[in-house]
């Protein structure tokens, strides 16, 4: 995980809630945000994957069901 996902989701109290994801979502996550090539888009990227951690049954702008542990 690049340093800066992980102090943004640290600093945000956001970091449990992205380890509770599945592996291929956070593969998913890291993957779009490092593809991005301006740093507007970045930017934009990490704001949504922040947002739908948040809301928790959003998974790249889709309804996502999280399995019960």
């Amino acid at each position: 995980m690049p340093a800066f996902v992980r102090r943004a989701l640290i600093e945000k109290g956001l970091m449990e809630a992205y380890r509770l994801r599945p592996a291929y979502q956070q593969n998913d996550y890291l993957g779009w945000i490092a593809r991005a090539k301006r740093e507007e888009t970045r930017q934009k990227r990490l704001e949504q994957m922040f947002n739908e951690l948040r809301q928790g049954s959003i998974y790249m702008k889709m309804k996502w069901n999280p399995k019960s542990r």
